[in-house]
């Protein structure tokens, strides 16, 4: 078990430095999580207050679900509780929880109905896969904004939050990472097609489907992906497996 939170550890701390180098962090706000029971009791997340850049392994809190702080030092943020224990705890599959304001997915949730258009390869990869939260109402610093939000996201992998941003979920953190790295992907290219005024090209339906089970089925992609992110970081920011 030590073992494994070890890793748990590095792995989220990598995250958070890879999230800072691509620009998808905000000031010292947004919350990456990782589950470390399987009813996503007790999990892992940064200390209020930490830069994703300055993110380290041995600093990232143990939280119950009741928000005690149960390892490290430092306090949890009160909207990433509510919004990370309810999605836990609710949705137990969702192992790791990343939550950001990235730019151009946030844009896109900032549209009146703005929905993640099957016009690219990367954005076929999410094809009948996106939840849409509509009803923002304000901050998450209550448990009933967490367990609506919850609610919202469902058996999803990410949930568009309407005026917010975005909260993608996977069942490792090198599977949520992928999938918000190829998001934020798609979603430049469809406000850089929408920008330019002319009509969108839609992939079929059919098409749509075929590419999406081809995207899911792609041999380890995610891992490798993440692997060699936490090659570039071993070389580069040693410290964040500290």
């Amino acid at each position: 078990m030590h073992e494994h939170v070890t890793q748990a550890r590095i792995d989220l701390a990598a995250a958070f430095r890879w999230a800072a180098r691509l620009g998808f962090h905000e000031a010292v706000a947004n919350h990456f999580s990782l589950a470390l029971t399987e009813d996503g009791s007790r999990f892992l997340i940064q200390p209020r207050g930490r830069h994703f850049s300055r993110v380290r392994a041995s600093e990232l809190l143990v939280v119950d679900a009741d928000g005690r702080v149960l390892e490290g030092a430092g306090a949890v943020d009160p909207t990433a509780f509510h919004i990370h224990s309810a999605i836990h705890r609710g949705v137990p599959q969702a192992r790791c929880i990343l939550h950001t304001h990235m730019p151009y997915a946030t844009a896109l949730a900032c549209i009146e109905g703005g929905r993640l258009e099957p016009i690219s390869q990367n954005a076929l990869r999410f094809h009948g896969r996106i939840a849409y939260d509509e009803d923002f109402a304000g901050m998450a610093l209550a448990s009933d904004e967490g367990a609506r939000l919850c609610a919202a996201l469902g058996d999803k992998p990410v949930l568009f939050m309407g005026n917010h941003g975005v909260t993608v979920a996977g069942a490792s953190v090198a599977a949520a990472f992928d999938e918000l790295y190829f998001l934020e992907k798609a979603c430049e290219t469809q406000i850089l097609a929408m920008s330019s005024g002319r009509p969108l090209k839609r992939v079929p339906h059919a098409i749509a489907e075929k590419t999406c089970k081809q995207w899911l089925e792609y041999p380890d992609l995610a891992q490798l992906h993440f692997t060699e992110l936490k090659r570039i970081l071993d070389q580069e920011e040693p410290d964040y497996a500290d």
